[in-house]
C-alpha cells in the first residue's frame, strides 16, 4: 500500500512542476499544435504535456516498483522509453504512420515476447477458451496496436484522453493492489496521479496539450494493464475472480475502443488508410452537437464509467452474452449520436442557406421605388401623394 501511495503522490508532484517548464520551452522553440479546419482548438497550442507526466510516470514507477525476481518490469521500462521516443519525434518533426507503427510494435514485442504477457484464454467467448500459441500472439499484438492507437485517435477535445486514462489507469490500479499485484497496481496508480496532475493544466482552456508522446504512452500502459486484468481476474481460484474478463475488459475501455474500431471500419469500407484523418469520432459528433469541451469530455468519462460499472454488476451474464450486450448497446447510443447530428447540422445547413438568400435578394435586385399615386384634384392640377 505505502508503494502505490508514495507512486501516486511522487508522479503528481513531479508533472505539475514539470509542465510550467515545458509550457515556456515549447513557447521559446515554437513548438505547437497548428490549428486547422479538422481540430477543436482555434489558437496555438504547446504539444510537449506528455513529456511531463511521462517524467512522474516514470520516476515513480522506477522508484515503487518492488524489485522481484523474474520480474517483467525491465521489459516494460523498455517498451515505454521506445514509445516515448516514437511520440517525442512525432511532436516536434514528425513521423509517418508506418514509423510509428513499427515503434508500437516494437514496444508491443519488448512486453509480449520478452515480458510474457499474453492474451492465452478467453473464457468462453463463442465456445472458446484455450487459445493456440499463435493465435494467442496475433490476439494479444492486436489488442496492443488497437488499445495505444485508440487513447492517440481520442485526444481531439481538451482533457478526454487525459480523463479517460485516468479513469482507467485507477480502475485497474484498484483491482491489482485488491488482488495483491503490487507491480501493476504501481503502474496503474503513477499513470493515474501524473494524469491527474497533468489534467489541471489541460482541461478546457487547455494550456497544453498531451501530443503523441502522451497519448501513446497513455494507450501502451493501459494495455498493459488490461491485458494482465484478463489473465488474473480471468483465474477462478484467484483472490477476486471476475466472470465474462474479456467482455469486462471490453467494456473498462469501450469509449476509446469502440470508437476507434468504429472508425477504422468506416475508413478502410471508403477505401481509406485506417489513420487517415477525419471528423467522424464520437468526440466530433458531441462538438457539433454544440457542446464545449468540457461538457463532451464529461460525457465521455460519464459514458465510460457506467459501463464499467454495468459491466461488473452484469458479469454473471457470461463473456460471449456481456461482449454481445457491450457491442450492440454501444452501438445503439453511437448510432443515435449520428442521426441527432445529422439532424442538427442539416438544420444549421437549413438556416445558412435562408441567411445566405435574404442576404443575397438586396444586392442582387435592381433598386426599386416606391409607387407614386396620382390624384386629379377639383382644379385639375395633378399632385404628387
Amino acid at each position: 500500500m505505502e508503494n502505490v501511495l508514495i507512486a501516486t503522490v511522487l508522479s503528481f508532484v513531479v508533472t505539475y512542476f514539470s509542465i510550467p517548464i515545458l509550457i515556456k520551452v515549447a513557447e521559446l522553440k515554437h513548438l505547437y499544435d497548428e490549428p486547422d479546419e479538422r481540430k477543436a482548438h482555434k489558437k496555438r497550442i504547446p504539444t510537449l504535456g506528455g513529456m511531463g507526466f511521462f517524467s512522474g510516470f516514470i520516476i515513480a514507477a522506477a522508484v515503487c516498483v518492488p524489485v522481484l525476481q523474474n520480474s517483467p518490469f525491465q521489459y516494460m521500462m523498455a517498451a515505454f522509453f521506445i514509445i516515448f521516443m516514437v511520440g517525442m519525434k512525432d511532436d516536434i518533426v514528425g513521423l509517418s504512420p508506418l514509423k510509428k507503427l513499427i515503434g508500437q510494435l516494437l514496444a508491443s514485442f519488448a512486453i509480449i515476447y520478452l515480458g510474457n504477457l499474453q492474451i492465452s484464454n478467453m473464457y468462453g467467448f463463442l465456445g472458446i477458451y484455450e487459445l493456440p500459441t499463435s493465435i494467442s500472439l496475433m490476439l494479444t499484438y492486436f489488442t496492443f496496436i488497437v488499445v495505444i492507437n485508440a487513447f492517440n485517435l481520442i485526444d481531439g477535445v481538451d482533457g478526454q484522453a487525459g480523463s479517460i486514462g485516468l479513469l482507467v489507469s485507477a480502475i485497474l490500479g484498484a483491482y491489482f493492489l485488491h488482488v495483491g499485484e503490487i507491480t501493476y497496481a504501481v503502474l496503474g496508480f503513477s499513470l493515474a496521479g501524473g494524469l491527474a496532475s497533468f489534467l489541471i493544466y489541460n482541461i478546457s482552456p487547455a494550456k497544453i496539450f498531451m501530443g503523441d508522446t502522451g497519448s501513446l504512452l497513455i494507450g501502451l500502459v493501459n494495455a498493459v494493464l488490461v491485458i494482465k486484468f484478463i489473465d488474473v481476474a480471468g483465474n477462478p481460484v484467484g483472490k477476486m475472480p471476475v466472470t465474462a474478463t474479456p467482455g469486462v475488459a471490453i467494456a473498462i475501455l469501450i469509449v476509446p475502443l469502440f470508437d476507434t474500431l468504429r472508425v477504422f471500419a468506416v475508413r478502410m469500407l471508403q477505401g481509406r488508410s485506417p489513420f487517415s484523418a477525419d471528423r467522424n469520432h464520437i468526440h466530433h459528433y458531441l462538438l457539433d452537437l454544440k457542446l464545449n469541451h468540457k461538457q463532451t469530455t464529461l460525457v465521455s468519462v460519464t459514458v465510460n464509467a457506467i459501463y464499467i460499472a454495468a459491466a461488473f454488476a452484469l458479469q454473471g451474464i457470461g463473456t460471449t452474452a456481456m461482449i454481445i450486450v457491450v457491442g450492440t448497446s454501444a452501438m445503439g447510443l453511437t448510432g443515435v449520436l449520428y442521426l441527432a447530428r445529422k439532424r442538427k447540422l442539416a438544420a444549421v445547413a437549413a438556416a445558412q442557406a435562408a441567411l445566405n438568400l435574404q442576404v443575397a435578394v438586396p444586392e442582387n435586385a435592381a433598386p426599386q421605388h416606391p409607387p407614386k399615386i396620382l390624384r386629379v384634384t377639383n382644379d385639375g392640377v395633378l399632385q404628387d401623394k
